[in-house]
């Protein structure tokens, strides 16, 4: 229970700190992503500026209300100085007729001005792809630097960001300068960064897995022996309780003999044998209770020491039935024993004769049993019957469609009893819980004789059941009786 506590511990640290992680690297990556595009924007519209006031213009004619830009001697030397910087430039008519540019070949971009920036996608051709040797060049560097930067591939776009102004002169627009940068100058850090934060953020969540787990362990250890020691009280005080008892038990069998003795008046002789006699009986429910505790508390505590060896289940609840066969006569109640045939093809006679034997604890089987058909004859009427059924589960369930991954045992002990209230089926079994008989119909008499128990018979029943790693479900129908269903592994789990 505490190791699962503790994992449930550490994998929230652990989930806590992995979101907030996450959310600190993306607000990192999302921040150097803008600063990187911004950066790149401010040198594409300082070239503009730099180019704008570079640029050669001249009267068209003599009356000088026509301008043109010379374009011979205002891009003469630009080429030279962006092609450094990986910038291209492109020159075109007010009219969006391409008249210069650094490119090799022409972009097909249509023309409109943004000075913010913006990023294109530019898909080439495969020819042209061969042409240039699977890298455009487009003064960004030679092909070998192109290549590295994995700036074009083949079936891939090529990504440039771009800012384009208009030129004016007076009201006259003489044409639009556009200046492209290659976009790899923001993908090949921001991946890099990706890389970074990824490599960080899981040593990080690795780490504080680790140390979730330790610090989960130590506050783990206060309340871990703080229950350690409530446990070993109860069963301490328990195996304590059984030797008083035990003695008052004893002392009052032997003053029950010694009064035959004893020279007393005959009605009082009688009165204090009814009286010894009902303290006996307290005793002996006493020491019942006692016991019961004492098992539930070493389940818990997990120092319990029985030895698990093959037991032969049939024989096991052959057993157990002729022990109650007794109380059933004595009740007029059917109880009768059906064993499921195995199915029919070839078994070897190995697995026939061990066809109803599992692992397990013979003594926890029997008192698992014995609780569970005692409490059907209890709450079984007169003429009715109990029914004991046994039978091996493997292969695929033919109700279900569900398959077994190993062999298991099925009991169903069913009665024509009263049955149990729909509320009552969840808190079942619970410890010191007994269903309120004003509210099952019963006679005045039979709802006295059923409340005499402790209400830790089925408590004990689910302990014995789980400590076998198995499973017990439970239908009831009021008016027509209850199905209590165990289902044990033929082998357990280490």
């Amino acid at each position: 229970m505490f190791q699962a506590t503790r994992r449930r511990l550490a994998l929230w640290y652990t989930a806590v700190t992995a979101v907030l992680l996450l959310l600190f690297a993306s607000g990192v990556y999302l921040y150097v992503r803008s600063t990187l595009i911004e950066r790149i924007d401010d040198t594409l519209n300082h070239v503009v500026e730099v180019v704008r006031r570079s640029l050669v213009i001249e009267p068209v004619n003599s009356e000088a209300d026509q301008f043109r830009v010379n374009v011979e001697a205002s891009f003469r030397d630009n080429a030279d100085t962006v092609e450094d910087d990986h910038i291209d430039l492109e020159w075109f008519s007010s009219q969006g007729e391409l008249l210069w540019s650094t490119l090799s070949e022409p972009l097909n971009i249509p023309i409109h001005a943004n000075r913010t920036g913006e990023t294109v996608r530019v898909i080439k051709e495969e020819r042209e792809k061969r042409r240039w040797g699977d890298c455009v060049s487009l003064r960004l560097g030679d092909v070998g630097d192109c290549a590295s930067r994995k700036f074009l591939t083949p079936d891939s776009a090529l990504l440039l960001r771009q800012v384009t102004q208009r030129v004016e002169q007076g009201r006259q627009v003489l044409g639009y300068l556009r200046v492209s940068h290659p976009w790899f100058e923001v993908t090949k850090p921001s991946r890099q960064l990706i890389f970074d934060l990824a490599l960080g953020t899981g040593l990080m969540v690795l780490s504080v897995g680790a140390s979730g787990w330790f610090l989960s362990g130590k506050a783990m250890e206060p309340v871990g022996e703080s229950y350690q020691r409530l446990k070993q009280f109860t069963a301490d005080a328990s195996h304590e309780l059984r030797s008083p008892i035990t003695l008052i038990q004893t002392n009052v069998q032997v003053a029950l003999a010694d009064l035959e003795l004893a020279e007393v008046e005959e009605k009082s002789a009688l009165n204090y044998r009814q009286q010894l006699k009902v303290v006996e009986r307290l005793t002996q429910r006493l020491g019942k209770l006692v016991n019961d505790l004492l098992f539930l508390a070493r389940q818990d505590s997990g120092i319990s020491k029985e030895v698990f060896s093959p037991c032969p289940l049939d024989a096991l609840l052959m057993e157990v039935v002729e022990e109650q066969q007794l109380l059933a006569a004595e009740k007029e109640i059917t109880l009768s024993l059906n064993l499921v045939d195995p199915p029919g093809g070839e078994i070897s006679p190995e697995l026939l004769d061990n066809w109803f034997t599992l692992v397990g604890n013979w003594d926890q089987l029997v008192r698992l049993f014995t609780n569970l058909i005692g409490n059907a004859l209890q709450y079984t009427p007169s003429s009715g019957g109990v029914n004991v059924e046994l039978a091996r589960l493997e292969g695929i369930n033919r109700v279900t469609g569900l398959r077994y991954t190993s062999a298991q045992l099925q009991i169903k002990v069913s009665d024509s009893g009263m049955g149990i209230l729909p509320e009552a089926l969840p808190r079942l079994f619970d410890r010191f819980y007994r269903v309120d008989p004003a509210r099952t119909h019963l006679t005045r008499k039979t709802a006295t004789e059923n409340t005499t128990g402790s209400g830790l018979g089925l408590a004990i029943a689910q302990a014995i059941v789980e400590h076998h790693q198995g499973q017990i479900q439970v239908e009831s129908t009021i008016g027509k009786g209850t199905i209590f269903t165990v289902i044990l592994p033929i082998t357990l789990e280490s």
